[in-house]
């Protein structure tokens, strides 16, 4: 099969960056009662700064699809290729704007290109890996000469304050205690807004670097763990009621659709399988760790980071710290297109040599699934 190359990556993140201390004032305050996990999850964490796409007016500035296009625009602007020359459209989100269409089609839509092959990759953080994965295929099995993959979240208009009122309301009106569950709250000071595209081909750049992609890797234990991070649900002993079978009462009592991840689950699980999962792929692949100049691991949280690199030494696992490459204190966990916003960083602002491997690492935690990918500097 041909190689298939990275020749362009561009982003796009929505209007000013966002402190910690704006946070509650731009995603709003729940029924006037200051969250008591924010600056806990913050300390742990350690992201200084993140995008919404909210204006100073508190009004939505984007949808999904429009931050999606306006990284594609950027793609364009910085590639060497015309837009009607693309084959392909994979787009991978956690937050589609609507459940139908697909995000594909409604970011076409927007682009305003020729007929071409859609794909949408649905999922959480592994959705963007998925949608590269898509394309590359696509091009390596010679359906296709060049195609552009994005990751994108808007999740913000998930975390605002008035998506909660009603479940607080209710519980006080119980007199319980009407501050949101954990599972709930933990995310709205973990997740960010944004997009990220990149530009695929079967030829590498003429004049200026690319990345040969030598593998995409995924791997899976749904069979073996319920489901840690959820949305469009309620959990109830390991399994998950689907909103569709909820009443509608429901849907707005439990904020039955706001994300929620079960704390405990995912402390237990998402390093062990981390583990677990980057040994089959080296080992699948014959790649040694050594051989890794630079380390891209997608980590919602800098707590992460520590007990990563912890458990990849008791692991015999060695990837220098020095070899890792990590920008979420500044840009926020963007899910499916922090992967993207992270090799954008290393891709355009970092000088790479010839032959470099960079190792891109994405795990999901909503039933632990884990993506790698291995790019060559050519």
């Amino acid at each position: 099969m041909p190689t298939v190359y990275i020749n362009a990556i561009a982003t796009f993140l929505p209007n000013a960056p966002v402190s910690n201390e704006r946070m509650e004032t731009v995603l709003g305050v729940i029924n006037g009662a200051p969250s008591r996990a924010r600056a806990i999850v913050l300390r742990n964490n350690r992201i200084t700064s993140r995008y919404y796409a909210i204006g100073d007016d508190g009004q939505p500035t984007h949808t999904n699809a429009e931050l999606t296009i306006e990284a594609i625009n950027r793609l364009m602007e910085r590639s060497e290729v015309a837009k009607s020359a693309i084959d392909v459209l994979s787009c991978g989100t956690s937050t589609p704007d609507q459940l139908l269409p697909s995000h594909a089609s409604m970011v076409h839509g927007l682009w305003k290109n020729k007929p071409m092959e859609l794909n949408s990759a649905s999922g959480i953080c592994t959705s963007g890996m998925n949608a590269l994965k898509y394309a590359y295929m696509t091009i390596a099995t010679g359906g296709a000469s060049r195609a552009v993959c994005t990751g994108s979240e808007r999740v913000s208009s998930w975390l605002r304050a008035d998506k909660f009122n009603n479940e607080s309301e209710r519980l006080a009106a119980l007199e319980q205690n009407p501050i949101i569950a954990f599972e709930k709250d933990f995310l709205r000071w973990m997740l960010s807004d944004g997009a990220a595209a990149m530009l695929l081909s079967d030829q590498p750049n003429d004049h200026r670097t690319s990345l040969a992609i030598r593998w995409v890797d995924g791997i899976s234990y749904a069979h073996e763990l319920e489901p840690c991070m959820y949305a469009g649900a309620i959990k109830a002993n390991g399994k998950l009621l689907p909103w569709s079978d909820a009443s509608p009462e429901a849907w707005l009592e439990q904020s039955m659709f706001a994300i929620k991840q079960d704390i405990k689950l995912l402390e237990s699980y998402v390093i062990p399988k981390g583990v677990q999962s980057i040994q089959e792929v080296l080992r699948k692949h014959r790649l040694a760790a050594g051989d890794i100049d630079h380390f891209l691991p997608h980590i919602s949280s800098y707590f992460f980071k520590d007990r990563l690199v912890e458990a990849f030494s008791q692991a015999g696992i060695a990837i220098p710290e020095e070899r890792w490459f990590i920008n979420l204190h500044k840009i926020g966990n963007v899910g499916s297109a922090s992967s993207y916003i992270q090799l954008e960083e290393l891709f355009n602002t970092k000088t790479l040599k010839k032959g470099e491997k960079i190792l891109l690492s994405v795990p999901e935690s909503g039933r632990f699934s884990y993506v790698y990918a291995l790019l060559e500097v050519t």
